[in-house]
Parts: structure tokens; sequence; C-alpha cells
């Protein structure tokens, strides 16, 4: 294809990619607000449904303003052929192609994470404390920053590395070879998520003995997952949100409450909750998830080996030869539709799996404590009751309360 009809294609590609998330958020935030439904009649009223609406409405004009400003940017790097002239200024410099390819990300790194910046501190310090959530100081927000900056330099730069070199010195075979050490990064990942990464923002403390870790173990023992790990994790220093999850493979298994939801459930919810996890990994939904992810490196890996070394890509995007630099660039554009119909297809096996573990954790421990641990979870982060159908459709990892909830308790 011609570099002057790629330009146009990757124009088209952008604007697809702004305009649909654009319309399914408008979508969701122009559903009607509807009277509050029987079965949370003990957790929500008029006033909090208002709020929830309030606070979804902050969020659609907030992802208006920093969706709008990142494809209006993202034009004119285009349009301009920016992306090209920065590329040739970095080729000026005398660097080899890979010292030239290592500086080029850097760059546009940094330079993306400033302009992202003030957004960041908006959302935190600005929508989430309106509405009670943010719990974070301005100290500890910029010292995450910091400690992010160092983690992506020492650990995404080193994979940046080995990606580059592999390219650059491999040609066309990098893709499955590149696949390979991405593979056993995810592994690393999800066995030491907990253990190396996790405590550098936040700090993990044993469950204290009593009558809700007693209750967690004899739950586990009785559905034969041995589990001798479980953490309560500070996340009231960032957030009023819950959450809760469990990482790692055999015994190095780990639980992770924060102390948020061991604030806002009683001890049996707990237990419900537990069960719900407990059922993704007796559903082997954690390995299927895995196995996918797998697989999606490796198409996105051998896509771009397709596009990587094309001079017409480098030319539509402003350069005056083959870049390495610009066809990623080039591709991270054109792949973006596909990427939406690939996480359209993940939301929902996503849905699948919840309904599997819900299903599980009534079967094993009983579907009301769950329905009401989801219940406070729901009304508490002001989580939308009636979302719209096709925001579900392509957007929801989790399938809708009320759907859960006619499950849990029929």
């Amino acid at each position: 294809m011609e570099s002057e009809s790629l330009t146009y294609l990757l124009i088209g590609v952008l604007s697809f990619g702004f305009l649909v998330p654009q319309i399914l958020e408008y979508l969701q935030v122009s559903m009607p607000l509807k009277q509050v439904p029987s079965i949370l009649a003990e957790y929500l009223n008029d006033a909090k449904l208002l709020e929830a609406k309030a606070y979804q409405k902050d969020n659609f004009k907030f992802k208006a303003i920093t969706s709008s400003f990142t494809f209006l940017l993202t034009l004119l790097f285009i349009t301009q052929g920016w992306f090209g002239e920065i590329d040739t200024w970095i080729g000026s410099l005398g660097f080899p192609p890979l010292g030239s390819s290592v500086l080029f990300f850097g760059l546009v790194f940094v330079v993306s994470d400033i302009l992202s910046l003030p957004f960041d501190y908006y959302s935190t310090f600005v929508i989430e404390e309106k509405y009670g959530f943010n719990k974070t100081t301005i100290q500890t927000f910029f010292l995450d920053k910091l400690k992010a900056y160092l983690l992506s330099l020492l650990v995404g730069g080193g994979l940046l590395l080995v990606f580059l070199w592999l390219i650059h010195s491999m040609g066309p075979d990098f893709w499955w070879q590149f696949w390979i050490v991405a593979v056993v990064f995810m592994v690393l990942v999800n066995v030491g998520y907990t253990a190396w990464i996790l405590p550098l923002f936040n700090t993990l403390t044993p469950l204290a003995e009593g009558e809700l870790r007693d209750k967690l173990l004899q739950y586990a023992a009785k559905v034969n997952f041995p589990v001798k790990h479980i953490f309560v994790m500070d996340g009231s220093r960032r957030s009023a949100k819950a959450n809760a999850f469990f990482s790692g493979f055999g015994k190095q298994k780990k639980v992770v409450l924060y102390d948020t939801l061991l604030e806002q459930h009683t001890p049996e919810e707990l237990v419900a909750v537990l069960a719900h996890e407990i059922g993704h990994y007796k559903k082997k939904h954690l390995k299927w998830g895995m196995l996918v992810s797998v697989v999606e490196v490796g198409l996105l890996l051998f896509l771009l080996g397709q596009v990587v070394f094309s001079e017409s890509m480098s030319l539509a995007l402003g350069g005056t030869a083959l870049s390495v630099p610009l066809n990623i660039i080039g591709f991270t554009m054109l792949f973006a539709p596909l990427s939406m119909l690939m996480g359209i297809g993940m939301n929902a096996l996503s849905r699948k799996h919840e309904f599997e573990a819900d299903a599980y954790a009534k079967e094993t421990f009983g579907g009301k404590p769950l329905a009401e641990a989801l219940k406070t979870l729901s009304v508490k982060s002001l989580s939308t009751i009636h979302p719209h159908p096709w925001y579900v459709f392509v957007n929801y990892s989790h399938p809708p309360l009320l759907e859960r909830l006619e499950r849990l308790e029929q």
C-alpha cells in the first residue's frame, strides 16, 4: 500500500477508535434513571441513585475531554508528520539503530506521562475526592509516580531493550522469540506480583488470628484449597473502594483482602467473596485467561512482524526512510480495531466465568451472603445499576449487578 493511502487509513482507524467509545459512553450516561429495584431497597435509596448518576456523568465528561485531547494530538502528529520529524532528529544524533529506537520510545514515554499527569491529578483529587473515594495524599500520589517510573525503567525498559534488540538483530523471526520472553515474563509476574511488585506500593500484613481467619481457613479446607497466606492490604491509603484477589500457583497461592473490604462486610460475606475467588481457580479460569493472553500476545507479535519492516508505514508517519519505531507506532494504531474485537471476546468470556464463579460460591457456601456482599460493593462504589446493553457487551468484564443477584437469589 502506498504511503499516502496508509496515512488516510491511519487517520480513519484513529477516528474509529475515538468515535466508537464516545458513542458507547454517551449511550451509557444517557440511560434514564429508574426506580430503585426492590432487591436493593435495603441498600439503595433515591439520593444514592442520583449520586451514582452524577458520578457517572462527571466521569463521562472527564473521559470525553481526555480522549478528545489524545485524539486531536495524535491526529496532529500524523497529519503534520511530527512522528517522522522526531525520528529523523533522533537519527541525526549518531546513535546505532538500537540506541535510536530505545531513545525514541523513552522520549515518547516521558512526554506522554507528563501530558497525562494533570489529568491523573484531576481524576484523583477532584472527581474521586468529590465523591469521597480518594484517600491518597499529594505526597503519596507523586511518590507512587516516582516508584512507577523506576519500575518502568528497570522492568519495562529491560523488556523494551530485549524486544528492540530482537527486532534489529533477528529480523522477521523476532516475533516468536520475543513471544517466548513475554510468556516467561507473564508467568513470573503472576507468581511474584504480591511478593515483589505490590509491596512497593502497599503494605501487606497477615490477617490477624480470630473469627474471620478461622472461617476463611475452614472454608478453604472444606473445598480442598490449601492456602497458607492470607494478607490484608492497606488499600484505604489511596481509595475507599474495596476489592479482593489472589495470585500465584500451587503452594505460592496468596489471598489478598483490602482493609476497606474488612470494614464493610461481615465474616460470612467475606467467606462468600473468597468462595467466589476460589471458584475461579477451581473452574480453571485463571489458566484459561493465561492461555488466551498468551495466544493474543503471539498473534499481536506475528502481525507486528508483517509491518515492522515496511518502508511505506514509516513514510506515512512522516519518516524519510524505513524506521522500526515509526512502524511500531503505526502498528499500534492499525491494531486498535482488532484489539477492540478481541477485547469484546475476552469480556464475554470473563462475564461467563464470573457467573460460573458465583455459582460455585452459591453451591459450596451460599448465594445469599455473596449477594449481600455484591450489593454493598456496588452501592458503596456508586456503580451503574442499569447499564446500557451495548456498553455491557463491549466493555463489561463482569455481568451487571442485577443479573448476578437474580441468579444468586433464585
